[in-house]
């Protein structure tokens, strides 16, 4: 049957509603249109369906697909942003990464060598994970192709600087350690959000600020409001390329409870969104949602978190390519 596909501004957008069923069809991220079928895309939503690098429960390889099958009730009119990311530029699914589930370097470079190839002609990233060991290739590539350190904010229930677990130096409690001590994150803008719970020790947090992280507990965001966190998150972020990582385990286990390591006391859904809706404006090179385990998933509520998660940051992503293309069009100044 043949597609019917709602077209604007240009751009090839999702499947149109009022004539498919949104519980019908292929599920892309929103009901986009694939990779292979348009003829450049400014944002491409990639999946990675590994989750080797777990430390409690597995599950997040298989993350990638519950959050398309979650996206089926998006939209293409954002609100909240007061925005048409669709229509203001060409986003597209681009499938998964396939990626080696038994060795873990080579994951990691596999992962780089396609984040790498999929951005070669301009083209910005969502990622959807997979557990947190994929940020850390997916950083090697975003620096590589920003040219600089990168500004960085780490939504998440944990630090994940730690340095190693049973002697592996690559998993998802060490990513954002590798990253600073190979020099891909500016250390004048980099914080963690929503971080909460136990720790092995003081050291922990001694070691993190050591690295030049900034902290946000989830407790601050309920105390100081999300309009004073965002502020001060500008602040540090200034306009530097700046990437953003989200771990759903940031949220509640009551909002996300389809996940590998919950812990209780976290953010709300409400407030995640609107402090990533806050970065409008910066200059977002990259974002990865990461951690979404469908078999703890009650009722597909962390799916259907994690899809608005991501749909925002599509937004951030889709305006910045568009603006780009706009001052690339714009006539010279004399």
């Amino acid at each position: 049957m043949k597609e019917v596909r709602i077209e604007e501004g240009g751009h090839l957008g999702p499947i149109d509603s009022s004539l498919t069923p949104r519980y019908a069809g292929p599920a892309t991220f929103a009901r986009l249109p694939r990779l292979d079928q348009v003829s450049h895309a400014d944002v491409a939503v990639v999946g990675i369906p590994f989750d080797s690098g777990v430390s409690y429960r597995p599950g997040a390889r298989f993350g990638a697909n519950h959050v398309r099958e979650s996206s089926r009730l998006l939209r293409p009119y954002n609100p909240a942003q007061d925005y048409s990311p669709f229509a203001a530029a060409q986003v597209a699914d681009a499938g998964d990464m396939s990626v080696n589930p038994f060795n873990i370097n080579e994951a990691l470079e596999a992962i780089e060598d396609n984040a790498l190839g999929l951005t070669e002609g301009g083209t910005s990233l969502l990622t959807l994970g997979g557990d947190h060991t994929v940020a850390l290739p997916l950083l090697r590539a975003a620096k590589q192709r920003a040219g600089e350190p990168l500004a960085f904010l780490h939504f998440d229930a944990h630090l994940d600087t730690w340095d190693t677990y049973f002697g592996a130096e690559y998993t998802h409690g060490t990513p954002f350690r590798r990253a600073v001590e190979e020099g891909l994150l500016d250390t004048d803008a980099i914080s963690h959000v929503g971080t909460r719970g136990p720790l092995y020790g003081k050291k922990d947090l001694e070691d993190d600020r050591r690295f030049g992280f900034g902290i946000v507990t989830s407790s601050d965001v309920y105390y100081q409001g999300v309009k004073e966190i965002v502020a001060k998150l500008l602040d540090r972020i200034g306009d530097r390329p700046l990437y953003v990582s989200v771990d759903i385990d940031v949220l509640d286990p009551a909002h996300a409870p389809g996940t590998g390591t919950p812990e209780a006391g976290g953010i709300t859904s409400r407030e995640l969104l609107e402090i990533i809706r806050g970065l409008r404006g910066t200059n977002l090179v990259g974002a990865d949602v990461v951690e979404v385990a469908p078999a703890y998933d009650h009722a597909e509520m962390t799916g259907v978190a994690a899809s608005h998660v991501a749909y925002d940051l599509v937004t951030l992503l889709a305006e910045r390519a568009s603006n780009d293309d706009d001052a690339a069009a714009a006539p010279e100044r004399r």
